[in-house]
């Protein structure tokens, strides 16, 4: 007998060794596929710009007029170009002498910058105080270098005493360009130092944190390899705004979900020293309330796929993929570091283990006392939280979400927004970005009359290949000869039997004003099947798709999430009340958000995607407290009973919720930190949503709810008729957590 015990021991030994070594094997596999994706996509953060696109009318739908107007301007203006429109302004007027000198600069300069296309002579305003050219840019340049060159030139070469303004559709494009500029570098290091000063204070370790950031960027680096690829392979269209929110989505989700993770595995090293055991239990408590909270996200985001403008409906996946990303590399990758370090990750807070036979998890008196105030005045508490978000959701009613000029897209100084102050002081304001009609050859005088009625019109013009400017100009009477008397007039230029007449309006093309006329314009020659394109028509057709996105998505989320909560609670009444309160929470944010932005920054009103962002993010997102919050409670309710289980589901998940909060607004306000209206609007509506939730609907509204009604809430659930079991000799009520 002692052979076989010797043999069967050696044999233990053995498959010890053998398990030993497995579990050290998948963990650095898990590292090294990481490290392996990570350093594949690292070097894409500087190279985003080669796969992405800022223009405006390349995300509208196919059957937009805007669009199908764009893709044939190149058959009438000969390539696919982009107009800047320079302006010389000088105080003491515009001479003939002046005109010549600023037309062979202008050509010089033009030649310098690399700019395409034959330049428009240079025209003197009627006061002569200002004069303008319009120089075609072809859109394969790089469009913010070409137009920086340009205004850089002429700036050094023009007469003492000239300004110089590069503006028009390039200019503003241009701008944009400029704002985004920092996307990659800036806001990436100000997101992640944010995030961690944060984690330095809520764990007061060094090690931690950086294994917490070290997951976030890593799903950061390989969800960007994911979309650069497809992106490139045409799958997906990427801009900057897009690029900017994917950053912040995937190192705030990726923080919040490691949050959970490390909170689960801190426990579980209370109540084992096998710190295997420690990380697979953490894996089993964590996987899914993160999988839950992500997968809502991720159904919010997909909705995104019904929106008829592709800015929003690219948004939807390329996120998705980030959140994707997130949640597996907090299920992954962070398990597999923190069972490489073990215990002294949390150097020098390392936790203790408990005194045998004792488990719960360790609740700070803070969350203990906020637990005993909700028992105590449940239906007080949640009568005044949302008596106060319903106050501070009346802010709505102030919300201007009808779009905004393109030029005040751009936050702080713009040499385009400046130049276009001085196309309306001195010409008309719509110089350089006229509404392109398309229209039949045998309507040409029929349209141009119907557009030359309307006071919004200074001029129309008609594109002509035999008129030495590419147009000639169109009156009442018809196409004006250009030349001596008895010139003939100038032959349209003529694709598949349709012309195309360039309308200059009165107004600035980024205004109200222009934004009416180009409507008018569209009701004018609907009879004659004509199409209205153009950098006006463009913003009238995008504002037009965001409130048909915001009116249909929205409700389509809403559901969506509702049908995620009921299926992960395995209840009716929980999860609309959940619902509830976050939409109720939604409203707060964002009326509270419509008073700043008027009274304390004056913005200009905002863009009608605004609304429809924020909702997408603070509902998806904020939900994913109560997701947190509530798989918790449910938990601790089989245990304990529901009243219970809402008191040590509070105090359990508190810290760890609050601190996902904190970290989420802080990445959120990074995007603040790009000069772009529309980011800088989402980053305080976010920011403030998120910590509305965190502090007030999560730690009160939704415990003192969930309390005041009690196990009902879990109608029609099992759960909902239980009683609340008796406490076991092992176990401590929520008022003696320490």
């Amino acid at each position: 007998m002692a052979p076989r015990l010797r043999s069967s021991e050696a044999e233990q030994r053995r498959t010890s060794r053998g398990g030993r070594w497995v579990r050290i094997l998948i963990p650095a596999l898990i590292i090294l596929a990481w490290l392996v994706g990570a350093s594949l996509g690292g070097p894409l953060f500087g190279r985003v710009d080669e796969v992405s696109s800022n223009d405006q009318t390349a995300y509208l739908p196919e059957n937009a007029e805007a669009t199908e107007v764009r893709a044939v301007l190149g058959d009438f203006l000969g390539t696919d170009v982009i107009p800047a429109v320079v302006v010389f302004r000088a105080e003491g007027g515009i001479d003939d002498g002046q005109k010549t000198e600023l037309s062979q600069r202008l050509r010089t300069a033009a030649d310098a910058a690399g700019v395409t296309g034959d330049i428009s002579p240079v025209l003197v305003s009627e006061d002569g105080l200002a004069a303008q050219a319009f120089v075609p840019i072809d859109v394969k340049l790089d469009l913010g270098d070409a137009v920086a060159e340009l205004g850089k030139t002429l700036k050094a070469s023009v007469p003492a005493g000239v300004d110089v303004f590069v503006t028009g559709p390039a200019g503003f494009t241009a701008d944009l360009i400029a704002g985004f500029a920092g996307i990659d570098g800036l806001l990436l290091g100000v997101a992640l130092l944010a995030v961690f000063v944060i984690l330095i204070a809520v764990y007061r370790s060094l090690l931690l944190p950086i294994v917490v950031l070290s997951t976030s960027l890593f799903a950061l680096c390989v969800a960007l390899l994911t979309v650069w690829s497809l992106a490139k392979a045409g799958v997906l269209l990427l801009s900057g705004q897009t690029q900017g929110i994917l950053f912040i989505l995937v190192i705030g989700a990726a923080t919040d979900y490691s949050l959970l993770m490390v909170s689960r595995y801190r426990e579980e090293l209370h109540s084992t020293r096998d710190r295997g055991v420690a990380v697979g239990n953490a894996i089993r408590g964590s996987a899914e309330p993160i999988l839950a909270s992500g997968g809502t996200v991720i159904a919010g985001l997909l909705c995104l796929l019904l929106s008829d403008l592709k800015s929003n409906s690219t948004l939807g996946p390329v996120a998705a993929i980030g959140i994707a990303f997130a949640m597996l590399s907090a299920l992954t990758l962070l398990p597999a570091l923190l069972f490489t370090f073990g215990r002294p990750v949390f150097w020098p807070r390392i936790p203790a283990l408990d005194s045998a036979g004792v488990r719960h998890p360790h609740v700070s008196v803070g969350w203990r006392r906020l637990a005993a105030f909700v028992s105590r005045r449940p239906r007080v508490i949640w009568l005044v939280t949302t008596i106060v978000l319903a106050v501070a959701a009346t802010g709505l009613l102030q919300l201007n979400a009808q779009g905004v000029p393109q030029s005040d897209l751009v936050l702080g100084q713009s040499q385009a927004r400046d130049g276009q102050a001085v196309v309306g002081e001195h010409f008309p304001g719509g110089s350089g970005s006229p509404a392109y009609i398309l229209v039949g050859k045998s309507s040409l005088t029929d349209a141009a009359d119907a557009v030359l009625d309307l006071p919004g019109v200074s001029s129309v013009s008609v594109v002509s290949a035999d008129s030495p400017s590419g147009s000639a100009p169109v009156t009442t009477a018809g196409i004006v000869a250009l030349g001596p008397p008895g010139t003939p007039a100038p032959e349209p230029t003529v694709r598949d039997g349709r012309v195309l007449l360039q309308a200059t309006l009165t107004d600035a093309a980024d205004s109200t004003a222009a934004a009416d006329t180009v409507v008018e314009m569209r009701e004018r020659l609907r009879p004659m099947d004509a199409l209205v394109g153009g950098v006006t028509a463009t913003a009238v057709d995008t504002n037009q798709a965001s409130i048909h996105d915001r009116n249909t998505i929205i409700p389509v989320i809403l559901v969506v999430i509702l049908l995620i909560l009921m299926a992960l609670l395995r209840s009716i009444l929980a999860p609309i009340l959940l619902i509830l309160t976050t939409v109720l929470s939604f409203g707060a944010a964002l009326g509270v958000s419509a008073v700043v932005f008027n009274g304390i920054f004056a913005f200009p009103g905002a863009d009608p995607a605004v609304p429809l962002f924020s909702f997408v993010f603070l509902v998806a997102l904020g939900i994913d407290y109560n997701i947190f919050l509530m798989t918790r409670v449910r938990e601790e309710s089989h245990r304990h009973g529901t009243r219970e289980g809402v008191l040590r589901g509070l105090g359990i998940t508190g810290g760890v919720i609050t601190s996902a909060g904190l970290v989420l607004a802080a990445t959120f306000a990074a995007l603040s930190i790009i000069p772009i209206l529309f980011l800088v609007q989402i980053a305080f509506i976010v920011s403030f949503g998120v910590l509305l939730d965190t502090f007030l609907v999560r730690t009160l509204l939704v415990p003192a709810l969930s309390y005041d009604i009690g196990r009902a809430i879990w109608w029609p659930s099992r759960l909902s008729r239980e009683s609340a079991p008796p406490i076991g000799p092992d176990e401590v009520r929520s008022e003696e957590l320490a």
